[in-house]
């Protein structure tokens, strides 16, 4: 005769009384699963990091785009207007939404300074390239301010 324990059908009966099949699972230590060489995954920070190029301290700044200059201009507004709000977050939003219903003919004077900017920026750019491609700005390892 074989014993069972009240409540546990038996594994070794599957026509148990009640007529299900009952399955045991195996522990998770026993399933030995596959391991996947997945080329997609994300290689550790540290290993990135070294691959990142070095800066030049003498290359031109892009320069901001118009909706930063509006940006200035309204933060000081806007601060001027409301002392107790002290959170970025908001002056930003509300700096948005402000930019967002602003027609062209407002936008204008802002986008012409971007521009003008922006011209200086390509003259700069353009003499760095000639400079860099004649060898001037050759830089040593003693020179550079930012090597690590």
């Amino acid at each position: 005769m074989v014993k069972r324990a009240k409540g546990s059908p038996s594994a070794s009966s599957p026509s148990a009384s009640s007529g299900k099949l009952v399955l045991r699972i195996k522990p998770n230590e026993e399933i030995k699963r596959p391991v996947r060489q997945n080329s997609s995954r994300k290689k550790p920070k540290a290993k990135q990091k070294k691959n990142k190029p070095k800066i030049d301290a003498k290359k031109p700044k892009k320069p901001p785009t118009a909706f930063f200059y509006f940006l200035e201009d309204f933060r000081k507004e806007f601060q001027e207007r409301n002392p107790d709000v002290k959170s970025m977050r908001d002056i930003g939003k509300a700096c948005g939404e402000k930019w967002k219903t602003m027609t062209y003919e407002e936008k204008v004077q802002y986008y012409d300074v971007a521009t003008d900017k922006r011209a200086e920026f390509d003259r700069a750019m353009a003499e760095y390239n000639k400079k860099m491609e004649s060898g001037e700005y050759e830089e040593t390892d003693e020179e550079s301010e930012f090597d690590e």
